[in-house]
């Protein structure tokens, strides 16, 4: 079934600014009512976080030299952050990490690092490992975002090392590895994956769902960035030759099928650089958010009139019975008379129900809450 593009723009939003936001910029900030946000912690070039067992939060960024990542401590437990350490640094562009079981993995372009114990050793120069530096080291669409899933495996996206092109199978993928045996090298997941840079697994059904890049150079309306689901492995989503599901490439698509492709769980707006995502799982926001996934929409770095539907803001993509029933803006602002002032790049909920949200441009990690 085809799915249509619905922008953000047409749909209204319910409220007003912010009413407790901390900061000039925080002001231009535009939310449901009831929502407040406020820096959490500065961190530069903040991108993927992951929440450790005690509520540190740590944070891999996108430096390409002298990378680094951190933790942001809140040992009282007062939902404001105490301290921001560095854990490690001198990685080539850390921007993925995941906590499990323990212990800190962190994703660079061609390597995966682990950090055992981080819980008593962030605030010590820990030990940095390399568990696999097997991974293609294209920079182009190179770096990670990386997660454990319900199997225990981690997974790994490998991007596009192009704009458009049809790459080797290695490219354009997501794979899987088994931390415990990482000789045994990679498992293909999911192909036709051009750069997902955030995934989450619905928690109703166990489904991997994950946001992908709509290619570049086809115009400002097109195609579509994506919100995917992946019910079982094996499966190929479009990339090079089918575009937002239905839209056949002007370089790779003559001969191509759209329906021998498995098309969006959602059409996102175009060029809207829709990245980190979350499957919101906390009792704090409304019911309607509830198993629902909020995205953070980066932005687009080359469209002729960027405007305030595209990208620069926290969306919200409503699920229902596993499906996809609704797609609308939840916090915009970032955009400010066609200039960028932040740009969100991941969403993590903390275990009061509260949201974190990264923010590389301005360097900032903000803590959003609601209040009926």
């Amino acid at each position: 079934m085809k799915k249509k593009l619905i922008a953000s723009l047409i749909l209204p939003l319910i409220a007003a600014t912010g009413s407790t936001a901390n900061g000039q910029e925080l002001d231009k900030l535009v939310m449901p009512e009831g929502f407040s946000i406020e820096v959490y912690a500065r961190v530069p070039n903040a991108r993927q976080m992951s929440l450790g067992d005690d509520g540190t939060v740590y944070v891999g960024t996108r430096n390409r030299a002298g990378g680094r990542v951190f933790a942001i401590t809140d040992e009282n437990g007062d939902g404001k952050a105490d301290d921001v350490v560095v854990v490690a640094e001198d990685l080539q562009t850390p921007t993925g990490l995941t906590y499990h079981q323990g212990d800190l993995y962190i994703g660079a372009i061609n390597t995966i690092h682990k950090i055992s114990n981080i819980d008593s050793t962030f605030k010590n120069t820990p030990e940095v490992q390399v568990i696999t530096d097997k991974l293609p080291k294209d920079r182009h669409h190179g770096w990670k975002f990386i997660e454990f899933g319900p199997d225990g495996l981690l997974y790994i996206p490998i991007g596009a090392p192009c704009n458009i092109c049809d790459p080797e199978p290695i490219y354009a993928s997501i794979h899987t590895m088994d931390v415990n045996d990482p000789d045994a090298g990679f498992a293909l997941y999911a192909s036709g994956v051009r750069n997902t840079v955030g995934f989450d697994w619905d928690p109703l059904t166990g489904d991997l769902w994950f946001t992908d890049n709509g290619r570049d150079a086809m115009g400002d309306e097109m195609p579509a960035d994506e919100l995917n689901r992946a019910t079982e492995a094996g499966q190929h989503f479009g990339y090079p030759y089918i575009h937002q599901g239905d839209t056949r490439d002007p370089e790779f698509g003559d001969g191509k099928n759209p329906e021998d492709y498995v098309a969006p769980a959602q059409n996102l707006a175009p060029h809207a650089g829709a990245i980190g995502m979350a499957f919101y799982k906390g009792d704090m926001f409304p019911e309607k958010f509830k198993n629902s996934v909020i995205i953070a929409e980066h932005g687009s770095w080359n469209r002729t009139e960027e405007a305030g539907h595209t990208g620069h803001m926290l969306t919200l993509v409503t699920v229902e019975n596993g499906e996809a029933t609704r797609y609308e803006p939840f916090i915009t602002g970032f955009l400010q008379n066609n200039e960028a002032w932040g740009r969100p790049s991941d969403v993590l909920e903390l275990k009061d129900g509260s949201l974190l949200v990264a923010d590389d441009h301005a360097g900032r990690v903000y803590r959003v809450t609601y209040s009926n």
